[in-house]
Formats: structure tokens, sequence, C-alpha cells
């Protein structure tokens, strides 16, 4: 089979505190070589996997990657897909959600600004003579979602609001104009821009802004897609990829718990395990001489109820463990 191409993020899905990547990678059972958090190579090595050749890419040119056939399958967030899709639609196929990385994608003013929605800003703002501005690293999309506001068509019309991406100009509204901010977007209202949109996960680092969420475009998760290159065999082992990482992420939900019991109150500890719903099938009873040891995969939601449950069967020798992949 011809090598499958695969773009891995850079930046905060591949950050520690977020969505580490890598580890999500190493908990798959792949082997990862240049691809550290902080210590991104531009070209990575799947060392266990010939069949995989990675490179490094950014999230903001992933989606342009994809639909040009540079690279075959990658990781990255529902948001870049969707702003590269405004402009090329259904070239983009989501092999499935890889359930970290959750973000929204959102529209911020100044927290002592009188609006309370983007409808009511645009009607308030109609006899204004001065450029509405709003800095933005998701342009199509914010073109977008303005455009469908009930306020602007009701002063604007269908008029398309002007967007600059660097020398590049389009759209005939000058007096709304949507301006590629290339990160760090919420200083722009400190410097005089009246809307924000960006992505955030809590919405902290806007209020250290000084800034207040007027609405939300998309939520938004990291995900493996496909670009139109992959077909065939490679469209196969994208799905085999794909399986093998949510498999890890699954994991992540779950604890691996061992422990003892006497033989005579092993099946009932099994069957309240099982009715109680604290197990993913259903638990494995090891019987030895005296004593049973059982084991289960458990919800870490659920871990303190079980513990405090099992004690009525006077379990012991409990031990917990995180569990690298879980595939269903």
């Amino acid at each position: 089979m011809e090598k499958i191409i695969l773009g891995l993020p850079k930046g905060s899905l591949n950050n520690v505190n977020r969505g580490n990547t890598y580890q999500l990678f190493i908990d798959a059972g792949y082997e990862v070589s240049g691809y550290k958090p902080g210590e991104e190579a531009y070209e990575i090595e799947i060392t266990n996997d010939e069949s995989i050749k990675a490179y490094l890419t950014r999230p903001q040119s992933t989606p342009v990657e994809l639909n040009r056939k540079m690279v075959d399958i990658a990781i990255v967030g529902e948001d870049w897909v969707n702003e590269e899709s405004v402009v090329n639609k259904n070239t983009i196929e989501k092999i499935g959600d890889l359930n970290y990385g959750q973000t929204r994608l959102i529209v911020a003013v100044p927290n002592d600004s009188e609006y309370n929605d983007l409808t009511e800003f645009f009607i308030k703002n109609k006899d204004r003579k001065t450029p509405i501005l709003c800095f933005t690293e998701y342009p199509n999309l914010t073109r977008q979602h303005i455009m469908n506001n009930p306020g602007y068509k009701e002063v604007f019309g269908d008029k398309s609001p002007l967007v600059q991406v660097r020398s590049l100009i389009d759209g005939d509204n000058t007096q709304v104009q949507v301006i590629n901010s290339d990160g760090a977007t919420e200083v722009y209202i400190a410097k005089g821009a009246d809307l924000i949109v960006d992505n955030t996960q809590t919405g902290s680092s806007l209020k250290k802004a000084g800034l207040k969420e007027l609405e939300t475009i998309m939520h938004s998760s990291a995900g493996l897609y496909a670009g139109p290159g992959c077909i065939g065999d490679k469209k196969e082992k994208a799905i085999a990829i794909y399986e093998q990482l949510l498999g890890a992420t699954n994991g992540r939900d779950y604890f691996d718990v061992k422990f003892n019991v006497k033989n005579e109150l092993a099946q009932n500890a099994s069957d309240f395990l099982t009715e109680n719903k604290f197990c993913s099938d259903e638990p494995t009873i090891n019987t030895g001489n005296s004593y049973s040891q059982i084991n289960v995969l458990i919800p870490k939601k659920l871990f303190p109820k079980m513990l405090n449950g099992i004690k009525q069967f006077n379990a012991s020798a409990i031990v917990r463990s995180n569990v690298k992949q879980y595939i269903k």
C-alpha cells in the first residue's frame, strides 16, 4: 500500500494542558519520534507503522492541505474545517470525533458594552458614520455568521461585509469590515476594534481581557479528517487509525479496578456491579482457594459510588489503574 500522509497538529492540540495529541498516539500504541509537545519536528516518525508518513501542520492551514491532497488525513479542530468549508464545500470528510480539544467559537465585545446580542449591536449602530471593525482568525465563518444575523440584514440587506486578509480584500459593505488577526485576537479590542470572533474553552481569558461574550457561533472539538485524496486502501487505513485513537480517548474515561472478596460473596459482588451498571460489560471473576479477584472496567465518574458499594462485601486489596485504551 502507498503510504498514508498524516497531518499532526501544532499548537494547542499538542499542549499538555489541553490536547496532547502526542500522548494520545502513545496511549493508542504508536511509537512516535519528533512530536513531544514543545519539541515538534516538521517530519514526524511513526516508528512501529511504516505505512504512515507524518508531518507537522498548523491548524489554520490543515484543511487547505487536506483539500489540495498535500496530506491524506489530519487531526484538526472542526472550527478550522468549517472555516475552509465556507469556500470549499463538501471536500473534507470527517472520519470521526476524538473527544478532546473542546472549544467554542464566540463573538465578543468590551465588557462595558450595552449590547446583549449581535442583532442589537447592528441595530443600535445603524446610523454610525465610521466603519464597524471585527478582528478574527476566522474571516469566512465570521462573514457568514454576520450575513445571517437578523440585525445585519435589517440594516444592510444582502451586502457582503468587507473582508481583509493582509492585502487581499473582498466584499462590498465597507461599513462592516472583518479583518484577519493572525492570532492574539483579544488585544484588538484594546486597540479600537468593535468586535472580535475567537475560540475559547472556558471564557476566562476573555474576561481577563475585559471582554464579554455576545453569542456562540459553533462548538468544536478535535477529530480525524480525510481529504479527497484519501480513497481505497488509504480510506481503510484511515478508519483503522481512527478506531485505534478513539480507543485511547475512550480509555481516558475509565478505571481498571481489581479487588478481592471471599469466594462465597463473589457472585453477589459481581451481580451488584452489573445491576448498578458499574461495569462496561460484566465483571471477571478469578476464583482462588478462599478468595476471588474481581476485575471490572468502570467509568471514572462512577468510581467513588462503586467503591462505597463494595464495602458491603468486605472488599480488600483494591487496586485502581488508568486505562490506556478501550476499544468498544
